[in-house]
């Protein structure tokens, strides 16, 4: 992998972090703000950080293993 490559993939890790803190976020002002009156908003928010924090983890698998070959 090119070191254009690494820093595409390393560029990837950081916006999936970053989204995965904005759900994170989104799901600490819920319980924090909006329980136990918001209670149905809890499984569509905890799917969407769920979904962002596994696609985080999978981009940042495949930088570790770039980063390592």
């Amino acid at each position: 992998m090119t070191e254009e490559e690494l820093n595409a993939l390393d560029k990837e890790v950081r916006k999936l972090k970053r989204i995965a803190s904005e759900w994170a976020a989104q799901l600490h002002d819920l319980v924090e703000d909006r329980l136990p009156a918001g209670y149905l908003e809890i499984p569509d928010i905890a799917q969407s950080t769920f979904d962002a924090c596994k696609a985080w983890a999978e981009a940042k698998a495949r930088l570790e293993v770039a980063q390592k070959s």
